[in-house]
Protein backbone atom coordinates (compact mmCIF):
# COMPACT_ATOMS: atom_id res chain seq x y z
CA UNK A 1 0.00 0.00 0.00
CA UNK A 2 1.26 3.44 -0.98
CA UNK A 3 0.15 6.75 0.40
CA UNK A 4 -2.31 9.24 -1.03
CA UNK A 5 -2.63 9.94 -4.76
CA UNK A 6 -0.27 7.14 -5.84
CA UNK A 7 -2.43 4.47 -4.22
CA UNK A 8 -5.58 6.13 -5.58
CA UNK A 9 -4.10 5.94 -9.09
CA UNK A 10 -3.12 2.28 -8.64
CA UNK A 11 -6.63 1.48 -7.40
CA UNK A 12 -8.28 3.20 -10.39
CA UNK A 13 -5.94 1.57 -12.94
CA UNK A 14 -6.61 -1.81 -11.33
CA UNK A 15 -10.31 -1.45 -12.18
CA UNK A 16 -9.54 -1.48 -15.93
CA UNK A 17 -10.17 -4.79 -17.74
CA UNK A 18 -7.03 -6.88 -18.12
CA UNK A 19 -5.03 -4.78 -15.65
CA UNK A 20 -4.09 -6.64 -12.48
CA UNK A 21 -2.57 -5.17 -9.30
CA UNK A 22 1.04 -5.53 -10.51
CA UNK A 23 0.30 -4.02 -13.91
CA UNK A 24 -1.58 -1.15 -12.26
CA UNK A 25 1.41 -0.48 -10.01
CA UNK A 26 3.83 -0.61 -12.96
CA UNK A 27 1.71 1.84 -15.01
CA UNK A 28 1.33 4.20 -12.03
CA UNK A 29 5.09 4.37 -11.44
CA UNK A 30 5.71 4.81 -15.17
CA UNK A 31 3.36 7.81 -15.13
CA UNK A 32 5.29 9.24 -12.17
CA UNK A 33 8.51 9.14 -14.21
CA UNK A 34 7.28 10.80 -17.44
CA UNK A 35 7.43 14.49 -18.29
CA UNK A 36 4.38 16.68 -17.42
CA UNK A 37 3.42 17.25 -21.10
CA UNK A 38 2.87 13.49 -21.52
CA UNK A 39 0.54 13.45 -18.52
CA UNK A 40 -1.28 16.46 -20.00
CA UNK A 41 -1.78 14.62 -23.33
CA UNK A 42 -3.17 11.57 -21.52
CA UNK A 43 -5.47 13.76 -19.45
CA UNK A 44 -6.67 15.58 -22.60
CA UNK A 45 -7.35 12.28 -24.38
CA UNK A 46 -9.41 11.02 -21.43
CA UNK A 47 -11.31 14.31 -21.33
CA UNK A 48 -12.13 14.02 -25.06
CA UNK A 49 -13.41 10.47 -24.57
CA UNK A 50 -15.64 11.63 -21.73
CA UNK A 51 -16.95 14.76 -23.44
CA UNK A 52 -16.68 14.14 -27.19
CA UNK A 53 -17.60 10.52 -27.87
CA UNK A 54 -21.22 9.68 -28.56
CA UNK A 55 -23.04 6.70 -29.99
CA UNK A 56 -24.41 6.54 -33.53
CA UNK A 57 -28.17 7.15 -33.54
CA UNK A 58 -28.64 4.39 -36.14
CA UNK A 59 -26.32 1.49 -35.27
CA UNK A 60 -25.07 2.32 -31.76
CA UNK A 61 -21.32 2.25 -32.40
CA UNK A 62 -19.01 4.95 -31.06
CA UNK A 63 -18.89 8.09 -33.17
CA UNK A 64 -18.03 11.76 -33.02
CA UNK A 65 -21.25 12.69 -34.82
CA UNK A 66 -24.93 11.72 -34.68
CA UNK A 67 -24.35 9.18 -37.49
CA UNK A 68 -21.15 7.17 -37.74
CA UNK A 69 -19.19 7.16 -41.01
CA UNK A 70 -20.55 3.70 -41.96
CA UNK A 71 -24.22 4.63 -41.52
CA UNK A 72 -23.62 7.94 -43.32
CA UNK A 73 -21.96 6.19 -46.30
CA UNK A 74 -24.59 5.87 -49.06
CA UNK A 75 -22.44 3.29 -50.87
CA UNK A 76 -22.98 0.71 -48.11
CA UNK A 77 -25.53 -2.06 -48.76
CA UNK A 78 -28.65 -1.12 -46.79
CA UNK A 79 -30.25 -4.54 -47.30
CA UNK A 80 -27.77 -6.22 -44.89
CA UNK A 81 -27.34 -5.64 -41.16
CA UNK A 82 -24.54 -7.34 -39.24
CA UNK A 83 -25.40 -7.63 -35.54
CA UNK A 84 -22.42 -7.48 -33.15
CA UNK A 85 -22.05 -7.25 -29.39
CA UNK A 86 -19.65 -4.30 -29.00
CA UNK A 87 -18.28 -1.38 -31.09
CA UNK A 88 -14.85 -3.07 -31.19
CA UNK A 89 -16.45 -5.95 -33.13
CA UNK A 90 -17.42 -3.54 -35.92
CA UNK A 91 -13.75 -2.73 -36.48
CA UNK A 92 -12.82 -6.42 -36.40
CA UNK A 93 -15.26 -7.17 -39.25
CA UNK A 94 -14.32 -4.02 -41.18
CA UNK A 95 -10.69 -5.20 -41.26
CA UNK A 96 -11.74 -8.25 -43.30
CA UNK A 97 -13.07 -6.04 -46.15
CA UNK A 98 -15.65 -8.81 -46.77
CA UNK A 99 -18.76 -6.98 -45.58
CA UNK A 100 -20.26 -3.91 -47.27
CA UNK A 101 -23.54 -3.65 -45.35
CA UNK A 102 -24.37 -1.84 -42.14
CA UNK A 103 -24.10 -2.79 -38.47
CA UNK A 104 -26.14 -2.95 -35.30
CA UNK A 105 -24.38 -2.92 -31.92
CA UNK A 106 -26.28 -4.70 -29.16
CA UNK A 107 -24.17 -3.31 -26.33
CA UNK A 108 -23.35 -6.75 -24.90
CA UNK A 109 -24.75 -10.26 -24.82
CA UNK A 110 -27.46 -12.02 -22.84
CA UNK A 111 -26.06 -13.00 -19.45
CA UNK A 112 -28.88 -13.64 -16.93
CA UNK A 113 -26.45 -14.53 -14.13
CA UNK A 114 -25.04 -11.00 -14.30
CA UNK A 115 -28.41 -9.32 -14.78
CA UNK A 116 -28.15 -8.75 -18.54
CA UNK A 117 -31.48 -9.54 -20.19
CA UNK A 118 -33.06 -8.49 -23.50
CA UNK A 119 -34.11 -5.12 -22.05
CA UNK A 120 -30.48 -4.23 -21.29
CA UNK A 121 -29.46 -4.75 -24.93
CA UNK A 122 -30.40 -2.79 -28.07
CA UNK A 123 -32.64 -5.55 -29.42
CA UNK A 124 -35.79 -3.43 -29.57
CA UNK A 125 -33.92 -0.87 -31.69
CA UNK A 126 -32.86 -3.64 -34.10
CA UNK A 127 -36.44 -4.82 -34.52
CA UNK A 128 -37.55 -1.23 -35.14
CA UNK A 129 -34.83 -0.75 -37.80
CA UNK A 130 -35.92 -3.87 -39.65
CA UNK A 131 -39.64 -3.08 -39.34
CA UNK A 132 -39.24 0.52 -40.52
CA UNK A 133 -36.83 -0.23 -43.40
CA UNK A 134 -33.27 1.12 -43.67
CA UNK A 135 -33.61 4.59 -45.21
CA UNK A 136 -36.57 3.38 -47.27
CA UNK A 137 -34.93 0.08 -48.29
CA UNK A 138 -36.11 -3.31 -47.02
CA UNK A 139 -33.57 -5.26 -44.97
CA UNK A 140 -33.27 -8.70 -46.56
CA UNK A 141 -30.55 -10.28 -44.40
CA UNK A 142 -29.47 -10.05 -40.78
CA UNK A 143 -26.05 -11.56 -40.05
CA UNK A 144 -25.64 -12.52 -36.40
CA UNK A 145 -21.98 -12.03 -35.46
CA UNK A 146 -22.09 -12.44 -31.70
CA UNK A 147 -19.08 -14.00 -29.97
CA UNK A 148 -18.84 -17.82 -30.25
CA UNK A 149 -19.20 -18.41 -26.51
CA UNK A 150 -22.10 -19.35 -24.22
CA UNK A 151 -23.48 -15.79 -23.94
CA UNK A 152 -23.04 -15.10 -27.65
CA UNK A 153 -24.79 -18.33 -28.64
CA UNK A 154 -27.68 -17.60 -26.26
CA UNK A 155 -28.00 -14.13 -27.75
CA UNK A 156 -27.96 -15.53 -31.30
CA UNK A 157 -30.66 -18.07 -30.45
CA UNK A 158 -32.85 -15.36 -28.90
CA UNK A 159 -32.40 -13.09 -31.93
CA UNK A 160 -33.36 -15.90 -34.32
CA UNK A 161 -36.63 -16.37 -32.41
CA UNK A 162 -37.35 -12.63 -32.51
CA UNK A 163 -36.53 -12.26 -36.22
CA UNK A 164 -38.33 -15.38 -37.43
CA UNK A 165 -41.64 -13.60 -38.09
CA UNK A 166 -40.28 -10.90 -40.42
CA UNK A 167 -41.43 -11.86 -43.95
CA UNK A 168 -38.67 -12.23 -46.55
CA UNK A 169 -35.88 -11.82 -43.99
CA UNK A 170 -32.95 -14.22 -44.07
CA UNK A 171 -31.13 -14.68 -40.75
CA UNK A 172 -27.57 -16.02 -40.94
CA UNK A 173 -24.81 -16.72 -38.42
CA UNK A 174 -21.04 -16.50 -38.90
CA UNK A 175 -19.69 -19.84 -40.10
CA UNK A 176 -17.16 -22.07 -38.37
CA UNK A 177 -13.60 -20.89 -38.23
CA UNK A 178 -14.04 -18.87 -35.08
CA UNK A 179 -12.94 -20.78 -31.96
CA UNK A 180 -15.57 -21.54 -29.32
CA UNK A 181 -15.07 -19.50 -26.19
CA UNK A 182 -13.09 -16.83 -28.05
CA UNK A 183 -13.78 -13.13 -28.56
CA UNK A 184 -14.42 -11.67 -32.03
CA UNK A 185 -11.92 -8.83 -31.55
CA UNK A 186 -8.99 -11.27 -31.19
CA UNK A 187 -9.69 -13.25 -34.38
CA UNK A 188 -7.27 -12.67 -37.25
CA UNK A 189 -8.54 -11.18 -40.51
CA UNK A 190 -8.29 -14.42 -42.52
CA UNK A 191 -10.27 -16.51 -40.01
CA UNK A 192 -12.89 -13.81 -39.58
CA UNK A 193 -13.13 -13.23 -43.33
CA UNK A 194 -13.72 -16.94 -44.00
CA UNK A 195 -16.31 -17.11 -41.25
CA UNK A 196 -18.14 -14.10 -42.72
CA UNK A 197 -18.11 -15.36 -46.32
CA UNK A 198 -19.19 -18.86 -45.21
CA UNK A 199 -22.07 -17.78 -42.97
CA UNK A 200 -25.07 -20.10 -42.77
CA UNK A 201 -28.81 -19.70 -42.58
CA UNK A 202 -30.29 -20.33 -39.13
Amino acid sequence: MYEGPVQDLIDELGKLPGVGPKSAQRIAFHLLSVEPPEIDRLQAALQKVRDGVQFCEVCGTVSDRERCRICADLRRDRTQICVVEEPKDVQAIERTREFRGRYHVLGGALDPLNGVGPDQLHIRELLTRIGNQEDGVDVSEVIIATDPNTEGEATATYLVRMLRDFPGLTVTRLASGLPMGGDLEFADELTLGRALSGRRVM
